[in-house]
Order: structure tokens, then C-alpha cells, then sequence
């Protein structure tokens, strides 16, 4: 069985005073339902994870660089992450992939820093509208998912996040048809790769848009392991019926 898992991607929003959220969000977590992770702003890495620590929630990073050390300025290194006690990485992103020009070599590399030092990462990939309508969206996922995901793929290092560049931040979110046939098709890419233990082990997410409002009708499609969710992460008032969708799912 593939424990449910929902992350919450702050990126560049939130503030020490923000972290409030995660006491307000682990008083309300169920212990036995799904795994909750967020991922703030580097800067915030370690307060959130004293924070977290006694709690159910994990804290991931936004990014890593695929180097351990060195003069790279702004970077932050997987070893780094390790300190603050964090245990998640995101990795290609599509925003960092389009506004940093992040390549599936280089997120390849990234998740080989990341297992390096322990840490479980979560990839993402998805398709672009262009990409979508000129009908290449399966062709456009295979590529990402060969390209990114390194070999050794497991269910305790890897998650995948499917997330439709098109729907992201936009309100708009694919027909529950659709994430079933990316979803489905992710998994038999997983399978034929590496086994039916290992490929059925990694947990799919599925992000873009997800709310309140459509969380539990996107829990119902199978092979949908949880969400990666954006702006409805950053207050424990709208996370949190997003947590309980995915527990009575």
C-alpha cells in the first residue's frame, strides 16, 4: 500500500511569523492518515523544522544544486538541506524549469545529490498548453520522466508530481479523464522501468489548481497518490480540508 502524501509548495511566499500555520496545521493532522509535507523558502528551512519536529509534518526544500559544495553563489547543496533537518527536495519544477532554464539533465543531477544524501525527492513534470494542443503531452511526460528520473528509483526516494504547466496558479485543472490517462500512463512508464514492486512503490501526485473545492473529485481517480498543491498550502484553514479529502479518499 502507497501511504497518501500531501505537500505544500510555499515558494517565494511565507515568513517566520507565517510558520505559525504549521502548529495550527499539526494540531489538526490525523497520525494515521496521509504524510503532510511542506516546503518553504530556503530561509526558512530551520525554524520550520524545529517547528516540525515533534509533529507528523516533514519539511522539504524548493531546490538543490547537483554539487555538494562550491562557488555557486545563491545556491543551496543537498548536504546543507540535511542540516536543517528537512527530508523532501522538489526538483524540476516547472517554474524553475522555464525561469532557470533547468534542463532534464540538470534535474537528473539534482535527484542524484538528493539520494546522495538520504533525501527522498519529489519530481515534477507536466506538460505546457502548447504542448497540449499540438497533442505531444505523453510524448512531452515520457521525455521528462526518462530524461529526470535517475535510475534506482524508489518508493522510499522518489515521489512524482504530475502537474499540468497550464493548469498551475491558474484555476484551471484538467477533466478527471485526463488526470486518470497521465496518471495511469506515468505508472506503466514506472513499471516498465523499473518492476512491478518498485514501479507500483512510487507515489503519484497530482498538482495544478488544487483546492478545497476539487480536491475529493481528484482523490477519486485512481493511481492519484496524493497533491502537490501551491497557493492552498499556505494557511492551515485551506490545507486542511485538503489533507482530510485525501484521508477519506
Amino acid at each position: 500500500m502507497r501511504r497518501k502524501l500531501a505537500a505544500g509548495n510555499w515558494k517565494m511566499h511565507g515568513s517566520v511569523s507565517a510558520l505559525a500555520e504549521l502548529t495550527t496545521l499539526a494540531a489538526q493532522i490525523d497520525p494515521r492518515g496521509c504524510e503532510t509535507v511542506i516546503c518553504p523558502p530556503a530561509t526558512l528551512l530551520f525554524p520550520a523544522c524545529n517547528i516540525a519536529k515533534p509533529t507528523e509534518i516533514a519539511i522539504g526544500a524548493q531546490y538543490c544544486h547537483p554539487q555538494s559544495q562550491g562557488p555557486f553563489t545563491g545556491d543551496i547543496s543537498a548536504r546543507m538541506i540535511v542540516e536543517t533537518g528537512a527530508s523532501y527536495v522538489l526538483a524540476g519544477h516547472s517554474e524553475r524549469r522555464e525561469s532557470h532554464a533547468e534542463t532534464d539533465s540538470a534535474v537528473h543531477n539534482q535527484i542524484l545529490a538528493v539520494w546522495k544524501e538520504n533525501l527522498t525527492a519529489i519530481l515534477c513534470i507536466g506538460e505546457s498548453g502548447e504542448d497540449r494542443g499540438a497533442g505531444i503531452t505523453l510524448d512531452t511526460i515520457a521525455t521528462q520522466l526518462s530524461g529526470s528520473l535517475p535510475d534506482g528509483a524508489t518508493g522510499e526516494n522518489a515521489v512524482i508530481a504530475y502537474e499540468p504547466v497550464w493548469a498551475i496558479g491558474t484555476g484551471d485543472v484538467p477533466t478527471l479523464t485526463q488526470i486518470s490517462e497521465l496518471h495511469d500512463f506515468i505508472r506503466a512508464q514506472l513499471v516498465r522501468r523499473f518492476g512491478d514492486t518498485q514501479g507500483n512503490a512510487i507515489r503519484l501526485l497530482y498538482g495544478g489548481s488544487v483546492k478545497p473545492s476539487n480536491a475529493a473529485e481528484i482523490f477519486t481517480v485512481e493511481n492519484v497518490d496524493g497533491a502537490l498543491v501551491g497557493g492552498a498550502s499556505l494557511q492551515a484553514v485551506d490545507f486542511i480540508p485538503i489533507i482530510q479529502a485525501l484521508n477519506d479518499a
